[in-house]
């Protein structure tokens, strides 16, 4: 089943539990899955239809947005809204693949480096091309960045 079928069928679900909370994120997230779709049909046609790949992508990026508003409530300290952005967040990262650990996610970064033969910041970016697609959904781009900059770092010049 399609991400974006089973987070009908949740909907669904939800509302028959009363579920209200799961209901609001569910929609929210449908929303952002149809936005996308209709972005795309610019470019594949008028019968484009998000594939799960795409829709992981556009869970991913809402899941990062909720992300940051939890860190930016924290600073203002909010935190009845950094619980209810951690209940959104949770509900939302069901929907994407099993985060990596850090030990495979700096696996996959340190073969990144050798590949490009990084030695400075200058080839992050040649890096990150890289690893990017490999952990899509599966990882934060600030965790991979971190991974990158130390290992980076850590290498010594030629």
């Amino acid at each position: 089943m399609s991400i974006k079928s089973q987070i009908e069928k949740d909907v669904i679900q939800s509302l028959r539990d009363g579920k209200k909370e799961v209901v609001t994120t569910l929609r929210m997230l449908k929303s952002k899955l149809q936005e996308r779709e209709v972005a795309l049909r610019s470019e594949h046609g008028v019968d484009y239809k998000i594939d799960d790949e795409e829709a992981t992508k556009a869970v991913s990026a809402y899941a990062k947005q909720r992300r940051d508003s939890i860190e930016s409530y924290k600073a203002a300290g909010r935190d009845e809204l950094v619980d209810k952005e951690q209940r959104e967040l949770d509900i939302v990262n069901s929907y994407l693949p099993e985060q990596l650990d850090a030990d495979t996610l700096r696996m996959i970064v340190t073969e990144a480096v050798a590949e490009v033969g990084a030695t400075g910041p200058q080839q992050m970016g040649q890096v990150m091309k890289i690893v990017m697609p490999k952990v899509q959904g599966q990882a934060d781009g600030k965790q991979v960045n971190a991974i990158v900059r130390e290992l980076i770092a850590s290498t010594p010049d030629k």
